[in-house]
């Protein structure tokens, strides 16, 4: 079971934007590979792909920046 007092930076797709553009988010472990956003506000002029406070699943891919977990999808809470 993950530690659900950890925080982990994820990725979140920003849409909109005519490329990939990724958003660093901060986010609470809480099972395999799924995560909760932590609740903020989305910056004006950005429209993310999951909502903060959302639960989403993860997978590494490589970015520009190096590997780095990405959501890639909504996921059932865990909890």
């Amino acid at each position: 079971m993950a530690d659900k007092t950890s925080i982990t930076t994820i990725y979140v797709a920003l849409a909109n934007e005519g490329t990939s553009v990724w958003r660093p988010v901060q986010a609470v472990p809480i099972g395999d590979n799924v995560f909760r956003i932590a609740p903020m506000e989305v910056p004006n002029g950005e429209e993310w792909e999951f909502a903060p406070g959302s639960t989403v699943r993860c997978e590494r891919r490589s970015l520009s920046s190096g590997p780095a977990l990405v959501a890639i999808e909504l996921a059932r809470s865990a909890i």
